[in-house]
Formats: C-alpha cells, structure tokens, sequence
C-alpha cells in the first residue's frame, strides 16, 4: 500500500506544504509505511500523478487543500479500484466536508485518515467531468466563474471580488433560458439557476438541500424559475438555507439520475467549484463510483442508512 499525500499550494491563500510534511512525516515514521508527498504544479496534475500511480498496488489519496484539490483526486481516481480518497481540509470552502455535520472536524485528524476506512459513495457525471458534490448553472455559476476576474484587480481581493462579481452579474440579469429534462419532468423557459447535489454545501455558506445523501444513488435537482431581481433577493436566501419547501411557487425540487440542459448559447457550470461551459449539459449520478476514506472512529451514520454501504429503499422522483 502507498499513501499519497496532493498539497495544492495555493490553496487557502497561503502554502502549507511544510506544515503538512511536518504533521505526516512523525506520523508515517512511527506507523510505518510507503508514503509520498506530491506538489501539484498546474490545474489537473493531482488528476495526472494519480493515474501515473495506479499501477502501483493500493493507492490511498489525501487530497490536502480545498474542494478543487479534492475534485482533481476524485477525477484521477475514478474507475481504479485499488485507489482511495479522502479530504484533508486546508482550502478556502473546505464545503464538502460539511456534509458530516458535527463530525466534519475529524477530518483534520490526519492520522485518523491514515488509519480510517474506506467505503463507496456516489459520484456525479457532468459532460465527462466528475463532481463529487454539488454542481450548479445560472447566476451563482455566472458569478464563480467572474470572481477571479475581479479579485485579480489592484486593492480588490477574493471576498471584494465576490462581491464585485454579484453585483456585475446582477445587472446583468439573473435569468437565462433553456430546456430541461428528468424522467416524466420537463422544463421550457427561464430559469435563474439549476443545481444538482449529491453533497449539501457549496459556496461557502449555500445549504440547498440539507437532506441530500453521498450514498444513496439519487440527485436532487433545484429548478429556481423566472424571477424579478427584487423578487431574487428575497428568494435566494430560503435557497441557501435549504427552504425550497416554502417557494413551491417558483422552486421544483426533482429527485432522480439523470438530467439534461440545453441553451441557444454555451451555460456556465460550477462542479465542485470549477467552471465548465457548453450548451448542452447533463447531471447524471454514478452510484457506489468512488472509494471514499473515512476517519477512524467517525460514526458510519453520518451517510444514509445507518451505514455508508447502504442503499435507501423507496428512492422515488419527485417535484414540489
């Protein structure tokens, strides 16, 4: 078995290479082991490293950074399935993790990592690139996709170029139409945004569907329709706190496997925090496609069922 341990160096701000060597180093020496620690270098190249060790045996993959260091693991190493992944977070979001609640902090705990299990959660397929939590398109997606944009600029910064960002993209306008399809449902018109969850949280503090379950073989789809910018900004705050109940109205909830998007021009897309654009673009759930490693003595009911390697019965779609 190899352990190997992606440091993103510009994750979070700042690098943490050496305060990551300096907790695994003691660690690997007293727990014995081969073990490695890999810089990335460029966008994708945890993807590249982990299926230039694929062959080597078992592969245990701490992605240590955020949610896009994370994404770059689960897309090397989906498909092996000698290769495990896990989270250590060191990010800005660090949102995937969330979605354990209360025991979202034992994940910190690198040597409970070292030491942890492994079980299979779901994964989702977007055009061909993996997302292990949540993917979104429309307005939240538009203002991802601008923030590096503005925070580049002299005396702006990441939040200032958020916020920069929301602004520019409101005026903008907040809705876009396009086709969707899921199962019997079908959707024709405007729409201020779409997501699709297999995790819980995304941008920092947006809890769409609180219920959502890494394990159970289902997306859950949130359809925002046609909104007036004044009516958004008193709508989008239910949506980030998970009220999608409340706004029946103007809110679909889907529960299904598969759904398709199609615009007259390209849609911008966040998957996982990484931005995608095309025209034509589908969610679609992989049940059980990725070994995921938990930390020792982390409770098995943090996932659905009771225990991660469960799937919940009476899975059926369904639209508010």
């Amino acid at each position: 078995m190899k352990h190997l341990f992606i440091v993103n160096p510009v994750a979070g701000g700042r690098d943490k290479t050496d305060f990551i060597r300096g907790i695994i180093d003691p660690i690997m020496a007293r727990l014995g082991g081969e073990y490695e620690l890999y810089v990335t270098k460029a966008p994708m190249d945890a993807k590249n490293k982990i299926k230039s060790e694929s062959h080597t045996g078992e592969l245990r993959v701490y992605a240590c950074g955020g949610d896009g260091t994370l994404n770059e693991c689960v897309n090397g190493a989906f498909g092996m399935d000698n290769v495990s992944v896990t989270n250590f977070p060191c990010g800005t979001g660090n949102d995937f993790i969330k979605a354990f609640g209360d025991e979202s902090g034992a994940f910190l705990d690198m040597e409970a990592l070292i030491t942890g299990y492994t079980r299979k959660i779901d994964l989702i397929d977007c055009n061909g690139r993996l997302s292990v939590n949540i993917c979104s398109a429309g307005f939240d997606a538009r203002v991802g996709a601008d923030v590096h944009k503005y925070s580049s600029l002299p005396l702006v910064g990441g939040k200032g170029g958020y916020i920069i960002s929301v602004i520019a993209n409101f005026i903008k306008g907040i809705c876009g139409r396009l086709r969707a399809q899921s199962g019997d449902y079908s959707f024709d018109g405007e729409a201020a945004l779409i997501c699709a969850c297999n995790g819980n949280w995304y941008g920092g503090s947006f809890n769409p569907v609180p219920d959502a379950c890494l394990n159970d073989g289902y997306l859950d789809f949130l359809i925002v329709s046609k909104v007036s910018r004044l009516r958004f900004l008193s709508v989008i705050g239910k949506y980030a706190a998970g009220r999608y109940r409340e706004l029946g109205s103007l809110i679909t909830h889907i529960r299904g496997k598969r759904l398709e998007l199609e615009a007259e021009r390209p849609v911008v897309v966040n998957v996982d925090g990484e931005i995608i654009s095309a025209e034509k673009i589908s969610f679609e759930i992989i049940p059980h496609a990725l070994n995921f490693i938990f930390p020792s003595g982390m409770a098995a009911s943090a996932l659905c069922g009771g225990d991660i390697g469960d799937i919940g019965s009476n899975q059926e779609i369904s639209a508010n």
